[in-house]
């Protein structure tokens, strides 16, 4: 016990040197390519730290002992990944702008209205699809092939609507801008190639720590008899997603709304779409009570945020008090329920 809480503290502490290193890179990386800082969270952000939950579950459905539970396990995590992010990640983007209101000098958290707009609506188009798939019969290959094929290039349109929008939203004064010189120009030269590399070191340290994360989650999950399905579906994802909670928190402190929400709203439509669709074709794509559950709590959490911005009503913290009940009440339920 005492030795996994302390992989679990080193791992943590880890995670939150990669997710600064990141955030530094990332900014170096949107400023020298003069995108808006709707694409830098959005894409390159939500990207680059969606790596460890994309790793979880094909981990899970290649390398399980038992190809039943890993289809289960992969299904769940791929579906609870987005769910902690509409519920949780955005909780805390709320409470990090109380925690750092005096440094930002403002209570509401202002994303970039048409980014944000867009992005909950494509995550909700392809979750809802990925979702309501897993109602039809295995058997309908032809089908579940067509609709795995139309998520992934969905997610290259997103990207491409993304980036078109870039140059005006650039222009209109979001360009993304570097709060810091890059770390690296600090021994080396401040060029791409160094801003490369210190994206690479990041995302290793981020994996390597989250890969510890859960193997010592995993083992204190054994000892206290958690089942593997509420593991993957609630306690993985908390350690897989937290370089979007932590790089969030970071912009969030910095007064960088726009990317911080974006690095949520960008890893939501990425593993709303590509996951998905790779869960589609591996596995045959059926879900429990417990994960439908969770999907359907995804879906009003992003519902909820996407009705505060079509509405243009200002994002603070009491608003985002809704997003972590849901949470909390979905894991009482299902902790409640073993």
């Amino acid at each position: 016990m005492t030795q996994d809480l302390i992989i679990l503290s080193v791992s943590l502490v880890v995670i939150i040197i990669g997710a600064e290193i990141f955030t530094n890179a990332i900014e170096s990386l949107g400023a020298k390519l003069k995108f808006s800082e709707g694409v830098t969270g959005s894409i390159f952000a939500a990207v680059g730290t969606a790596m460890p939950e994309t790793m979880v579950p094909l981990v899970a459905i290649f390398a399980g002992n038992s190809a039943h539970v890993s289809e289960e396990v992969g299904v769940g995590a791929i579906l609870g990944a987005p769910f902690m992010l509409s519920t949780l990640a955005m909780f805390l983007v709320g409470i990090a702008s109380v925690v750092f209101k005096k440094r930002r000098r403002k209570d509401v958290i202002h994303p970039e209205h048409t980014g944000l707009k867009r992005d909950l609506e494509f995550f909700l188009f392809v979750f809802s699809i990925a979702f309501f798939v897993a109602f039809t019969p295995p058997t309908w290959r032809l089908l579940r092939i067509f609709v795995a094929l139309m998520l992934v290039l969905s997610y290259f349109y997103y990207v491409m609507e993304t980036v078109r929008a870039s140059n005006a939203l650039a222009k209109d004064g979001h360009s993304t801008k570097e709060s810091k010189n890059l770390y690296l120009s600090a021994i080396f030269k401040d060029h791409m190639f160094f801003v490369v590399v210190q994206l690479i070191i990041a995302i290793g340290l981020i994996i390597a720590a989250a890969k510890g994360f859960v193997s010592g989650v995993e083992h204190l999950a054994e000892v206290l008899g958690i089942p593997v399905i509420a593991l993957y579906l609630l306690i993985v994802p908390i350690a897989t997603e937290m370089p979007e909670k932590f790089n969030s928190i970071i912009w969030i402190r910095q007064g960088k709304d726009t990317m911080a929400v974006g690095n949520i709203t960008g890893a939501m439509v990425f593993q709303g779409s590509l996951l998905p669709a790779i869960g589609i074709f591996l596995t045959p794509w059926t879900i429990n009570l417990t994960v439908m559950a969770s999907s359907i709590v995804t879906l009003i959490a992003a519902i909820y945020i996407y009705i505060l911005t079509i509405k243009k009503i200002k994002i603070t913290f009491p608003m985002l008090i809704a997003n972590g009940i849901l949470y909390i009440l979905f894991v009482t339920i299902v902790l409640g329920g073993m």
